[in-house]
């Protein structure tokens, strides 16, 4: 059988963490000097001419900075890499139309800086893999001797079968109050042969995060869970004493792991379901431009509520862990455009605005029912199948009405796993329409 190679990062702990606390500490405070330093430069000159310097401009002006000094040049480097991205995100949420983002801020709090996390490229670090050793550089500033260096024992943290290998970047990264590990690596793994040579459809959406349709069947995965944390969240944040505090800055940042983790179990959901359907291959719906008016190229208005939701929403990290976790096995993934899905009849082909009633409901003239979403990923299937026969006939068979319905179960006390559950609408009609529509819509 074939070896395919990936992309895995690694999360490990370290055995010797005494012995290299403080200089993993030196490490994570000039990080924050400085992004603090890059910070004022770029305010300086956006001051004086209104422009702000990109992140390659920014190091060839800092590079000979004392603060540059403090890291490897590499991973100085990437710390003002990671402040142009920054700005650019900021950019990018004003383009939008969010009035309430604000650009990227300095890494201190009443005089005191926080550990940042450190990157180590290629030239930045050595890796001894039969002791499970990492030797990590610092910068000349930092150094006592031309050989001084943070040598870190290293245990990965998840099943013992795991090796490390072939490894391309080790970040240094501050969580929960202790330093961790996390190592990047070229894997190579068994290349299966793909489940079969069914195509699913995906459509990714706001109050149902994922609508995936099999053809003979659809699945829907509704967004109650992160709307839940986030409002949680949000109240607790209010009761804060300011934005900039401690205890603001820990709920963000527990609220944006959860929903790290809520978007890493549904994908690993949305692929397990393709395996056991013997899909071969993935469409997602792309939605690069949703963003943007089509006319008139900026922000497009939906709506104080709308526009809200839209910016918070996650679309573009949940297509990028649809776009590699389903190689483990050997799934393609195609991304195709989403135009003109949201209000097409999978049955007739008949388009038109008035046809998707509300939210939840599709009614084409034809006599089709159906949830909007699913019919959505229906047609998001198709464009991979232009040789499939639509011949108009009556293709309400109930599994586009009633879909089964995934929900995530995250535990309130934020341990462990989400687990998804399924569930399936009520049977029945009401004039002509299924009795759970109701429900799907909300």
């Amino acid at each position: 059988m074939a070896n395919q190679v990936v992309t895995r990062t690694y999360r490990a702990r370290i055995c010797n963490y005494s012995q290299v606390r403080d200089d993993l500490d030196s490490l994570g405070f000039a990080a924050s000097k400085l992004w603090n330093v890059g910070r004022w430069t770029a305010q300086r000159i956006w001051d004086a001419c209104g422009q702000i310097p990109g992140a390659n401009a920014l190091t060839a002006y800092l590079k000979n900075h004392e603060r540059y000094a403090d890291l490897h040049s590499q991973s100085s480097q990437r710390v003002l890499q990671e402040l142009g991205e920054a700005f650019t995100s900021w950019y990018g949420k004003r383009g939008n139309g969010d009035t309430n983002a604000n650009p990227p801020g300095y890494r201190k709090h009443n005089g005191d800086h926080p550990r940042s996390t450190v990157t180590f490229k290629q030239a930045g670090f050595k890796h001894d893999a039969a002791n499970d050793r990492i030797r990590l550089s610092k910068g000349a500033n930092l150094k006592h001797g031309w050989a001084d260096f943070v040598l870190c024992e290293y245990d990965v943290i998840g099943p013992a079968s795991r090796t490390v290998e072939n490894v391309q970047q080790v970040r240094a990264v501050y969580e929960h109050g202790v330093w961790r590990l996390h190592i990047v690596c070229r894997v190579e793994i068994d290349a299966r042969d793909a489940p079969g040579d069914g195509v699913a459809g995906v459509d990714l959406g706001i109050c149902n995060l994922a609508a995936v349709s099999f053809g003979d069947e659809a699945v829907l995965y509704p967004g109650g869970a992160l709307k839940e944390d986030k409002y949680w969240f949000q109240k607790e944040r209010a009761k804060c004493d300011s934005s900039a505090s401690r205890e603001a800055s820990r709920l963000d940042r527990k609220r944006t792991a959860r929903r790290t983790h809520f978007l890493h179990t549904l994908s690993k959901e949305i692929v397990q379901q393709c395996v056991e359907r013997n899909v071969g291959t993935i469409v997602v719906g792309d939605l690069g431009g949703i963003r943007e008016d089509d006319e008139s190229g900026g922000a497009r208005n939906w709506g104080d509520h709308g526009n809200l939701d839209l910016h918070g929403w996650a679309f573009d990290r949940l297509t990028t862990m649809l776009e590699y976790k389903p190689e483990a096995e050997s799934i393609d993934v195609e991304c195709v455009s989403e135009r003109d899905t949201s209000k097409t009849c999978s049955a007739c082909r008949r388009s038109a605005d008035r046809q998707r009633v509300e939210r939840g409901l599709y009614v084409c003239d034809c006599g089709f029912v159906g949830n909007a979403d699913c019919n959505g990923a229906e047609n998001i299937r198709r464009k991979v199948l232009p040789n499939l026969a639509c011949d108009g006939g009556d293709r309400d068979n109930g599994w586009l009405a009633q879909p089964a319905v995934r929900l995530g179960n995250p535990r309130p006390s934020g341990r462990g796993g989400c687990q998804f559950g399924g569930v399936r609408g009520a049977g029945g009609r009401v004039d002509g329409v299924p009795k759970c529509l109701t429900d799907i819509a909300e």
